[in-house]
Order: C-alpha cells, then sequence, then structure tokens
C-alpha cells in the first residue's frame, strides 16, 4: 500500500494530465515518424563518435536479469521468472525426441524459458509507452493504433540500434554523497553545475545518463525502489533541450517520486515521450563508469525488436572516447 501513488502515477497518468491543456508533440521529422529525437543518429554522427574511441575498456551498462529483482510487481506487472522446460534428466526420462535412453545420456542437454514485464531491468521506452489524452506522439490514438498484440504504430521494433556521444552526469558525486537523498528532485542548476564540474559541454544528439547512486541498491528490491531520487519534469525537458536523443537513469522510474510538481502534473515519462519524444531509460548500470570518472563514451545498444511492444529490454555498453 506505501506504493499505492505511484500506481496511481504510472498506471493514470494520461487521466492525471487531462486538465492540463498540454498535446502531444509533433514530429518535426513528419507525420509517419515513430522514434522521435532518435532520428538525430545519422551515419555521419555514428561514424563521428566511433573514430573518438581511445580505448578498448569495455563498460556493461546493463544490470544483471534474476527473481526477485525490483518491478513494479504490485501493479500486476509480471516479476522476472525463469525455469528449465530441458534439463539433462529429465530429457532422458521424457525422451521427447525419441533417441532413446543411451543417446540421450551422452549428450546432456538444457532449456530455459524466461518470462518477464517489457519494463524490467535495463530497459528503454518506446515512444508509444505513456501519452496524453488517449494519444501518443506525433498525434497516433489508441483507438486507432492499438490492437490486442500491441501498438501499430510506435513500437519499440522501430528503434534503430542507438550509436552516439554518451555523457554521464554524477549528481551524486557532485553533491558529495554516496546517494541521493529520498525523494531529491535533480534541479536544471544540478545539471549545469554537474555537468559544469566535469567539463562536460552538451551537444546535440547526445545519450544523457544521470547517475543518483541508487544503483547501489539495486539487490535490495524495497529499499533500492522505495521514493526514488530522480529527474523533475523541468530537468528532463532541460535534458531534451540541449539536443539528448535518450536519457538514461540509475533508479526504476527516473521521475522523482513522490513528484515535486502541484499543479497540472504531467511525469517526466509524458514529458519526454509524449512531448518531446525522446526515449528514457531506467535501471542503467553507471557505477563502474562513475568510479572510473569516465563521463564521455561511445554509447552502443539496441532493443529487442519486439513487434508493437511499448520498451523492451536493452545492453547498452560504453567506450571511452577523446
Amino acid at each position: 500500500m506505501k506504493y499505492l501513488p505511484l500506481v496511481v502515477a504510472l498506471c493514470l497518468g494520461t487521466q492525471l494530465a487531462q486538465a492540463d491543456t498540454t498535446t502531444v508533440g509533433q514530429s518535426p521529422w513528419g507525420s509517419a515518424d515513430e522514434i522521435g529525437a532518435l532520428n538525430r543518429i545519422t551515419p555521419e554522427s555514428i561514424l563521428n563518435v566511433v573514430k573518438r574511441v581511445k580505448s578498448g575498456k569495455t563498460y556493461d551498462l546493463s544490470v544483471e536479469y534474476y527473481v526477485g529483482m525490483p518491478s513494479y510487481y504490485f501493479l500486476g506487472q509480471p516479476r522476472y521468472q525463469i525455469w528449465n522446460v530441458h534439463t539433462p534428466q529429465g530429457t532422458i526420462v521424457d525422451d521427447p525426441n525419441g533417441l532413446g535412453k543411451e543417446k540421450n545420456s551422452l549428450i546432456s542437454y538444457s532449456g530455459s524459458a524466461i518470462s518477464m514485464y517489457a519494463h524490467t531491468g535495463t530497459h528503454i521506452d518506446a515512444l508509444s509507452h505513456f501519452g496524453l489524452k488517449g494519444k501518443i506522439y506525433n498525434g497516433f490514438a489508441t483507438e486507432e493504433h492499438l490492437g490486442d498484440r500491441g501498438w501499430h504504430k510506435a513500437g519499440v521494433e522501430n528503434y534503430p540500434p542507438i550509436i552516439a556521444r554518451g555523457v554521464l552526469l554524477d549528481v551524486a558525486r557532485y553533491k558529495g554523497v554516496e546517494v541521493l537523498p529520498e525523494s531529491y528532485g535533480i534541479s536544471v542548476e544540478d545539471l549545469r553545475q554537474t555537468a559544469k564540474a566535469q567539463g562536460i559541454r552538451f551537444e546535440s544528439g547526445d545519450v544523457v545518463v544521470v547517475r543518483t547512486g541508487r544503483m547501489q541498491w539495486f539487490k535490495e528490491p524495497e529499499r533500492y525502489m522505495h521514493n526514488t531520487p530522480g529527474l523533475t519534469r523541468e530537468s528532463a525537458d532541460f535534458l531534451a533541450e540541449q539536443g539528448a536523443v535518450v536519457i538514461g537513469v540509475d533508479n526504476i522510474s527516473t521521475d522523482v517520486w513522490p513528484s515535486k510538481e502541484k499543479d497540472n502534473w504531467i511525469p517526466v515519462h509524458s514529458s519526454m515521450l509524449s512531448i518531446k519524444g525522446v526515449p528514457i531509460m531506467q535501471n542503467v548500470y553507471l557505477e563502474e563508469l562513475a568510479a572510473d570518472k569516465v563521463y564521455q563514451f561511445a554509447w552502443f545498444g539496441a532493443p529487442l525488436k519486439l513487434r508493437g511492444a511499448d520498451g523492451a529490454p536493452m545492453r547498452p555498453v560504453a567506450l571511452p572516447i577523446d
């Protein structure tokens, strides 16, 4: 019950936002556009960042998936599960392939299956994930484009491989703490001053990831999820205005919770996905980048091509650049 306000926020964001006059954004890339800010990634921009790679050291920015990992299970979302559908001894006993005990005993065959909510672990949100007043980014309407098998528009399968300059804003380090306080709303000034302290200048086409330090608690789900520090709508809008093509965070929600907005509440999710057309990521593992003070890097990542899905797991990696 302690998460009930968050349930309302995440599930009913569209309805809560209806009191505001804001409408969904229209894409400058045309009425058929389904990927928003990712259009800024071009062959030229990719080649430019790849040329700047200065080290073969690779940073894995994904969390590990495990049974019991943080998830909004109380919303009815399925938890991550893994089970064996084939085991060496089971294959011998059942003989599903008809090869007999001798041959099945020779080859030890295992096979597993998984089940989970698309927004589990390190993942990216499609622009269809959140909307306003029954529409998603670029004016696609639920009654026309949302079927029982997913979205016919703006599904995550439309996202290209994302290769761009990555920028880490280690707000926790700038503020001199291991983890930002509960419900701390990262301000525009926090982002400006963190970038200044790190010698970072924003560029159009950046993937910007923001560290709160909360990832250190990822294996303690209740602690990790409770009253998360995160971005305010104003600070997320600021990053979008600097030209970010993706915004990622090391918490489970992107948004600070509870929200700092008092009137006409629109969460970061709706502001980014519905209005700005900027994809967002959650549960991005930033601890190793932060420990090595790697603040600029080449970002490589691509979501699973799940047709019609409003999000998908993603395993991004980073290589330091000049």
